[in-house]
C-alpha cells in the first residue's frame, strides 16, 4: 500500500497517524513543534521529519518518484493552513492529492480547491470527527473534491474509519465535506447546550438531591436522550469534584459561528443552535458589560439595588 503524509501532529493529526501505521500504512509526518514530532517516536510505521520538504520528498522516494502522492493537512483553520497549502504547491506536482483535513470555513475550501486545481493538484477538503477517541474507535469523515481524488485517498479512508465501509462520505463538491462537519459541529454545540441546562435544572432543585450521576446512567439505557454525548456526561458526573473543580468558561473554536452565520446567509432559521452559541460567549465573560448596564438601568429607573463587585455572592 502506497505511504501517506501527515502535516500538523496535534492531537488529532498525531492519533491519526497511528491509526494509519497500526493499519500497517506508512506514514511521514512533519509539525514545526520538535515536540509533536517526539510524541511519535517509537511508533512502527510513522517516521517524522522537521522540514516539510524532507516528509514530501521521502514520500515521493518510496513511490519511486511517481506522481500522484498524497498529503493530508490536520493543521488549525487561518493562517496557518494557508501558509502550509502554499509552501506545498511549491513542493508537489501535477496529479498529487491535497487532503485538508482541519476545521476550515467551507468557503475557503472552495478557495483553495480552484487554486490547487490551477497548480495541476488534485484537493480534497475532508471534515473529520472522532476527537481524542478517533485512535481506538475511527473517524468519521466528510469528503469534498473531485470524485477520483476520492478513490485514491480510499485505503486511508478506510483505515481511518470505524470500518472500512461505514463511517465515511464522499459528500459532493468541493467545500462539501467542511461544510457538512460545519453543520455537525453546529448540531453539536445544541446537543451539548441541552444536556448541560437540564443537568443544571435537575442540580438546582436541592431539597430533592437528586443523584445527577445515576440520572444520567439512568438515560443511557433505552431513554429516547440517549447518546455518546450523554455517555460522556455521565463519566463525567461519575468522578467526584470534577464538575465544581472547573471555572464555568466554554470556549469555541469557530465552527458554531459558521453555522450561525451561514443560518442568516440562508435566512434559514437555526434558534437552538445560535442560543448555544451565545451561551458559550456569555460564560467567556462577554456578557460582563451588558449585564452591569442592565443593573445600572434597573437602578436609575427603579431605584434597585445592585451588587458591587466586592460582594458578589
Amino acid at each position: 500500500m502506497n505511504p501517506i503524509a501527515m502535516v500538523g501532529l496535534g492531537r488529532m493529526g498525531a492519533n491519526m497517524a497511528r491509526r494509519l501505521a497500526r493499519a500497517g500504512i506508512t506514514v511521514h509526518g512533519h509539525d514545526a513543534a520538535p515536540g509533536a514530532r517526539e510524541s511519535l517516536k517509537g511508533e512502527a510505521g510513522v517516521h517524522t521529519h522537521a522540514s516539510l520538504d524532507g516528509a514530501i520528498s521521502t514520500l515521493r522516494a518510496a513511490q519511486a518518484g511517481r506522481a500522484g502522492v498524497v498529503v493530508w493537512l490536520m493543521l488549525p483553520a487561518g493562517d496557518i493552513t494557508e501558509t502550509t497549502l502554499t509552501e506545498l504547491q511549491g513542493l508537489l506536482v501535477p496529479g498529487d492529492v491535497l487532503v485538508e483535513g482541519g476545521n476550515s470555513n467551507y468557503l475557503d475550501s472552495q478557495r483553495r480547491a480552484k487554486a490547487a486545481a490551477a497548480a495541476g493538484l488534485r484537493y480534497l477538503d475532508c471534515g473529520v470527527s472522532g476527537g481524542v477517541w478517533g485512535l481506538a474507535n475511527g473517524y468519521c469523515l466528510s469528503l469534498g473534491g473531485e470524485p477520483d481524488a476520492v478513490a485514491l485517498v480510499t485505503p486511508f479512508l478506510q483505515a481511518l474509519a470505524p470500518t472500512p465501509q461505514t463511517g465515511w462520505l464522499y459528500c459532493g463538491a468541493s467545500g462539501a465535506g467542511h461544510f457538512v462537519k460545519m453543520i455537525h459541529n453546529g448540531i453539536e454545540y445544541g446537543m451539548m447546550q441541552s444536556l448541560a441546562e437540564g443537568f443544571a435544572l435537575l442540580e438546582g432543585r436541592k431539597e430533592l438531591a437528586l443523584p445527577l450521576a445515576d440520572i444520567a446512567e439512568l438515560w443511557r439505557h433505552s431513554s429516547v436522550v440517549r447518546s455518546w454525548l450523554l455517555d460522556l456526561t455521565a463519566g463525567a458526573l461519575a468522578e467526584p469534584g470534577a464538575l465544581q473543580a472547573l471555572a464555568p468558561h466554554v470556549s469555541d473554536s469557530g465552527e458554531g459561528r459558521w453555522t450561525v452565520d451561514e443560518a442568516v446567509r440562508q435566512g434559514t432559521p437555526a434558534p437552538v443552535i445560535a442560543a448555544s452559541l451565545m451561551s458559550r460567549f456569555d460564560s467567556q465573560g462577554r456578557a460582563d458589560t451588558g449585564n452591569r448596564l442592565l443593573a445600572l438601568m434597573r437602578q436609575a429607573f427603579g431605584g434597585h439595588a445592585v451588587v458591587k463587585r466586592d460582594e458578589a455572592p
